[in-house]
């Protein structure tokens, strides 16, 4: 079991009359998962409705995702920005996370110059992407303590989760501020503190029973069991174990549909067909999805993915059964939590129309950190390469404009189509390692859409860069002929589309052994690997896939 993972949630309070905390939610994000995590510490949440409830709190938490301008701007609408000015300049309990503890700055460049709080010195600026780094950074990295707080002297050497494509770096004129920094391309702040005032660019709430201890102890202990099973858990340590970088994710993934009797259940296709192959050709049922989520979550899993593949076709926001999956996983599970299935714009049978953005909000606020689209991007993708322009109104580019596109995945699902020379096609072709069935000695990847039923006039290379440019933060990159096989990553299609682009990809599809984790890893720069069936099955343990992975000298969160 991994540690940096396991907590039995349950929270149950020690005293009846619970401890305050006062929770200042701009309305982005995933808020959800903080709340989690505070009220498993056995604490009272007061929402901010107003300056005055900030004047009153006694714990102040400020958890932010999504641009600077964005919060700056709904902050300034509803009248806070002095009063939270003033409350972190008198020294009072305050923790900021992420965008949280960017406000803290005197600027973002996001979208130009954006005047922050102006408490620390510096500003916030974009990673440097010239070195051939993927931005955003994406992933579990380790921290390097500057000063000592005992905030964090839980983390002992383990990784923490981050998701951002801006950051903060140390100047002498905000050095005493420094509590942690950490490398990506070059160090950045990871963590600030000067007396009471805390801000962290990693997600402490997402960060396992690591990051559940940092929020304990910026709450001066916890009042539930489950905070005690959590400062136990982080106290343990697993010997010759050390965060030193950026880690390899291990995600797994929950394929959730209705099965023929209308429960709502994980499944599992080969080459994308989820039903038995008997005679009533019933829909795989491989378990519930948040008792897996659970599980996987506690034997180590980095991220846990829904994809609901056949729900919100029509009705998106009338799927209540997966709104209710997100909430209930986010109460037991402390990573993070993607879902995908059927984002796009719609119109209900009553004729309201809904956006995508609208479709986006009910999943973050149910408990999502990140958006999968699929199909719709493929759409908006062929208009953008045949237009040569950005509309702004496809949910793509609408989700990464309010959100940041740390929060938007694009799942390409694509076939390999054998040619005898690249000339035969105008898509981008690679040259193979095992020959077509005719001989062929190259091929592409055609992308199709409505899961795997239709083809479309577009590869996966250009797939690839097209929905970068429009706003994506990181892909999934499927493969239908490796899917449910076994047999290993298509090696070459996540190298070609791991080089094209600049921010992460995930390669899926085809993992049947410990060793397809350590080959898509050594020989592409891949920044995840996921897997669905050999989990389900419980062919190959996570918590093995990871030992596995971490003998053959790839950076591993444990």
């Amino acid at each position: 079991m991994a540690l940096g993972a396991r907590c039995a949630i349950g929270a149950t309070p020690i005293g009846q009359n619970r401890p305050e905390v006062t929770l200042l939610d701009y309305g982005a994000g995933n808020v959800r998962s903080v709340r989690n995590a505070i009220q498993l510490m056995g604490f009272h949440i007061k929402d901010v409705t107003g300056p005055k409830d900030i004047e009153k709190a006694t714990r102040l938490i400020f958890p932010g995702v999504g641009s600077f301008w964005a919060a700056v701007d709904s902050l300034k609408n509803r009248g806070l920005i002095e009063a939270l000015r003033e409350y972190v300049q008198e020294d009072r309990p305050f923790l900021g996370i992420c965008l949280g503890l960017q406000l803290l700055f005197e600027y973002g460049e996001e979208t130009g110059y954006v005047e922050g709080l102006g408490i620390i010195p510096g500003g916030i600026k974009r990673f440097d992407e010239s070195s051939g780094l993927k931005v955003p950074h994406i992933g579990w990295n380790a921290l390097h303590l500057k000063q000592d707080a005992s905030i964090l002297d839980g983390v002992k050497g383990r990784h923490v989760y981050f998701v951002h494509s801006y950051r903060a770096v140390e100047t002498p004129e905000n050095k005493d501020w420094v509590l942690a920094t950490s490398t990506y391309g070059t160090d950045f702040i990871a963590a600030v503190r000067k007396g009471n005032v805390h801000g962290t660019q990693f997600h402490p709430e997402k960060s396992g029973v690591t990051g559940l201890n940092i929020i304990r102890r910026f709450l001066g202990g916890g009042q539930s069991e489950a905070a005690e099973r959590v400062a136990k858990q982080a106290e343990e340590a697993e010997p010759g174990k050390t965060a030193v970088q950026l880690a390899k994710r291990v995600i797994a993934c929950l394929d959730v549909r209705t099965n023929d009797r209308g429960d709502l259940v994980v499944t599992k296709g080969d080459q994308y067909d989820v039903r038995e192959h008997t005679e009533t050709r019933e829909v795989r049922n491989l378990g519930k999805p948040v008792d897996l989520a659970s599980s996987y979550y506690m034997d180590g899993a980095d991220e846990v993915t829904f994809l609901n593949i056949t729900g919100f076709r029509n009705s998106p926001l009338g799927d209540l059964p997966m709104l209710e999956v997100l909430r209930k996983a986010s109460e037991k599970v402390f990573v993070p939590l993607t879902v995908g299935g059927g984002i796009k714009d719609f119109t209900d049978k009553d004729g309201r129309y809904y956006s995508s953005l609208e479709v986006a909000a009910e999943y973050f606020r149910s408990g999502a950190d990140k958006i999968s689209i699929g199909s719709d991007a493929v759409y908006a993708a062929e208009e953008y390469i045949k237009s040569g322009q950005k509309t702004g109104n496809t949910s793509l580019e609408q989700i990464s404009y309010v959100y940041g596109n740390q929060a938007v995945v694009v799942s390409i699902d694509p076939r390999k189509v054998f040619v005898k020379s690249p000339s035969e096609v105008p898509y981008k072709t690679v040259k193979v390692a095992c020959p077509g069935p005719n001989g062929e000695q190259f091929a592409w990847y055609q992308c199709t859409v409505n899961g795997g039923r239709e083809g479309r006039p577009i590869g996966a290379f250009e797939l690839a860069k097209a929905v970068e440019e429009l706003g994506a933060g990181e892909i999934l990159l499927n493969c239908i002929d490796c899917d449910g096989r076994g047999e290993g990553f298509d090696l070459e299609l996540v190298k070609l589309i791991s080089e094209a682009v600049k921010i992460p990809v995930i390669a899926s599809s085809g993992a049947g052994t410990v060793d397809h984790f350590s080959d898509v890893f050594s020989e592409t720069p891949a920044s995840a690997a996921l897997a669905a069936g050999i989990f389900h099955r419980k062919e190959v343990p996570i918590a093995l896939v990871k030992e596995h992975m971490s003998r053959a000298g790839i950076e591993t969160r444990f």
